[in-house]
């Protein structure tokens, strides 16, 4: 299936990457053969290379080269922080009308049959604005709460720490929803109760500007939310609170 392009010049392109859909091969997916790298080659004729990544349940707006150069290039405003990245993810319970989490990340060990555990000294400034859209208040009883509570955020990170939203999200107690490592087992269970829909991570890039490297003009891509995600946001819209 063809990636939906949201941006395509000679030099990189930026798709809408569905949720689900790994950006590369990796050695603990060996055996997983689809992915964005190997669909935009098909698609395009051409090779490609990531710039950056997104986790494998988030969906959004994913930018790849065209070329060795311009990835090294663009991989570098990312590493210095110079590319404007926004998010929107749903999140358990009511959240403040904005807000900043200031919480320097850990590199976990992820060794596999183990315990993950962060290793200390590996520390790295980590900075996450948020901005609420929606709160929504379900009648449905969750854990020991007679309420189900969800707020429906736009998100800032600040850096690209590996999984930097959703483990920012659960320091604040406010896990995703639809994230099987970070979230909140009730709150997942009974979102899969009441959505027909398979529950995916409620994570989506929506905004992403960059300095393009060959020509230094801004390039600003908004990337539509998908058909699966606005219609869990369209059934969420009779609770809002």
């Amino acid at each position: 299936m063809n990636l939906e392009i949201l941006y395509q010049d000679d030099d990189l392109i930026v798709v809408n990457k569905p949720s689900g859909l790994l950006v590369h091969r990796t050695e603990l997916a060996k055996e997983e053969e689809d992915a964005v790298v190997q669909r935009l080659r098909d698609q395009t004729g051409q090779w490609v290379f990531p710039v950056h990544r997104l986790d494998r349940g988030t969906s959004g707006a994913l930018l790849l080269a065209f070329s060795p150069e311009i990835a090294r290039q663009l991989s570098l405003q990312f590493s210095e922080a110079r590319v404007s990245k926004n998010y929107h993810c749903l999140v358990r319970g009511f959240c403040d009308s904005n807000g900043v989490i200031d919480y320097p990340l850990a590199k976990l060990n992820e060794v596999k049959g183990r315990s993950r555990f962060k290793i200390e000294g590996t520390e790295k400034e980590a900075v996450t604005e948020f901005e609420l859209v929606q709160r929504f208040q379900l009648p449905i009883p969750v854990s020991r709460y007679d309420f189900m509570r969800l707020s429906w955020l736009k998100v800032t990170p600040k850096q690209g720490r590996k999984h930097q939203i959703r483990r920012h999200f659960k320091h604040l107690l406010n896990p995703l929803v639809g994230d099987s490592r970070y979230g909140c087992r009730h709150i997942n269970k009974a979102c899969r109760e009441l959505w027909t829909e398979e529950l995916r991570l409620m994570l989506h890039a929506s905004e992403l500007s960059f300095e393009h490297p060959a020509s230094q003009e801004n390039i600003s891509v908004t990337a539509p939310f998908p058909i699966e995600l606005q219609s869990i946001l369209d059934k969420l819209d009779s609770y809002k609170y």
